[in-house]
């Protein structure tokens, strides 16, 4: 997240008396909640400082920082200047020198100028959530895909940060020719820099997008439904996969464990197919620009057939978690509320007692049938074959059950049948295959008029 120099490479903020221990301080600078303020109190975002705090904690844990300190510092309104009040500052200063702190990170959004500003009043390294999130899918992005993606981000998020008081970013190339001007900052040599480099990722981020549109046309033939994982980062997603698939995707007790989009085939109980999709997952004030830079990835849950939103009932945070992930589904384009596309999965119910898992399913009986909810631990299996029945019946529902004959020596019919419609049975009979095909309602007066097919009766 530093500015480019000529050769490309990325200019560290070193000054001579900098630190280089790498211990970390984890400051929590959140707005107090004033009485009577109704907006505040009605607001989808608020959750208890202690749980934030914790959340940003494990951020900067899951890039290997070493937390030597963290700390809730309640502000009653954001300085244009450094986000904190001037005594704020000067508490974290004394906080600063007397851990040995090499990097401050602030769990919130800071502007160009209020990052410079502190660091200028630390003498040490700022990163805010924005930067953290960014260092964090750095790591973790492994496919051609995901690193695209996260480049295309940070460098989004770099360009706007030029402001640095280093003297190299004042220094002047120079120009063309007798006449030729004073020539070009360093600073708009790295704008220039990193806006062609956008460029060139933009347009291969479209190639990658064509390609997916390509992979996703070839399952519609098939067909294969499409069944997506969302939820919060560490509510179960990958854990969950794996027990649905018998995959080894990587799950771990991490933030962001998983970051590439992977697909494997989802056995249905009675013998369908349909393709599960895990995600990235979200979190809270989950940067704008990596919502639109993810966009590629995500399409998998715009064109989903059904969306599994995954959640964590055992943390003390759910219901703001489900808030959170409902705001991101709104940012892409799809209505949390609606129930015909959406189930609601909640995880971990193998760390509540018997009396609280009971409490639990009373809940879940009393939500409205179109907003239903299945209790799964994705540990220990339990709740998960309910939740296939359930997938496969939300899928069956939008599809046409048809039985139909057709003489054996009929292959470009068969073939046909088979990649427009999912064969559910097929016996043959003196030289013709009696076959039962589900087929989706766009295909049913094809197959009706062309193999006299009728409604299937159970």
């Amino acid at each position: 997240m530093e500015p480019l120099n000529r050769e490309g490479s990325a200019d560290r903020p070193r000054s001579a008396g900098a630190k280089q221990s790498g211990r970390v301080i984890v400051i929590g600078p959140y707005l107090r909640m004033r009485r009577g303020d109704a907006d505040a109190q009605a607001s989808d975002v608020v959750r208890d400082s202690e749980a934030r705090l914790e959340e940003a904690t494990g951020l900067a844990r899951a890039i290997d920082l070493t937390v030597a300190d963290t700390l809730i510092a309640p502000i009653s309104q954001i300085r244009p200047a450094t986000y904190l009040g001037k005594g704020k500052v000067e508490e974290i200063t004394g906080l600063i020198a007397g851990h040995d702190i090499e990097l401050v990170v602030m769990d919130c959004a800071l502007s160009p100028i209020q990052q410079r500003n502190l660091e200028k009043a630390w003498n040490t390294k700022v990163l805010d959530r924005t930067g953290l999130i960014l260092e964090i899918f750095g790591r973790r992005a492994k496919t051609k895909e995901g690193s695209l993606q996260v480049e295309l981000a940070h460098l989004n998020y770099q360009r706007s940060r030029l402001v640095r008081s280093w003297t190299h970013l004042e220094r002047q190339r120079g120009g063309f020719g007798f006449m030729g001007g004073p020539g070009e900052t360093q600073i708009e040599a790295d704008r220039r820099l990193i806006g062609d480099r956008i460029t060139r990722l933009e347009n291969e981020l479209k190639k990658v997008q064509a390609t997916r549109r390509l992979h996703r046309a070839g399952r519609q033939r098939v067909p294969y439904r499409v069944v997506a994982l969302v939820g919060y980062t560490n509510a179960g997603k990958s854990t969950l996969f794996n027990r649905l698939t018998r995959a080894d995707v990587q799950a771990a007790d991490m933030l962001f464990a998983t970051l590439d989009p992977t697909l494997r085939a989802l056995s249905l109980p009675h013998g369908g197919k349909a393709m599960l999709s895990d995600t990235v997952g979200f979190i809270s004030n989950l940067p704008t620009q990596l919502v639109a830079a993810f966009r590629a990835t995500l399409e998998e849950v715009l064109e989903a057939d059904i969306i599994l939103h995954v959640r964590d009932i055992s943390h003390e945070d759910a219901e703001a978690q489900e808030r959170d992930v409902d705001t991101v589904l709104r940012q892409l384009g799809i209505d949390p509320d609606s129930g015909a596309r959406i189930l609601e999965v909640w995880n971990k119910i193998d760390r509540f007692d018997p009396e609280e898992r009971e409490n639990l399913r009373n809940i879940a009986a009393r939500r409205p049938p179109e907003r239903p909810c299945f209790l799964v631990s994705a540990v220990s299996g339990e709740g998960v074959n309910e939740l296939l029945t359930a997938i496969e019946d939300r899928l069956a529902a939008t599809r046409t059950t048809l039985d139909l004959s057709i003489d054996a020596s009929d292959g470009a019919g068969i073939s046909w049948l088979h990649r427009n419609a999912e064969v559910l049975n097929k016996e043959l009979h003196e030289g013709r295959f009696d076959m039962t095909v589900r087929v989706d309602e766009t295909k049913r007066d094809i197959v009706v008029s062309r193999f006299d097919a009728v409604p299937h009766v159970a």
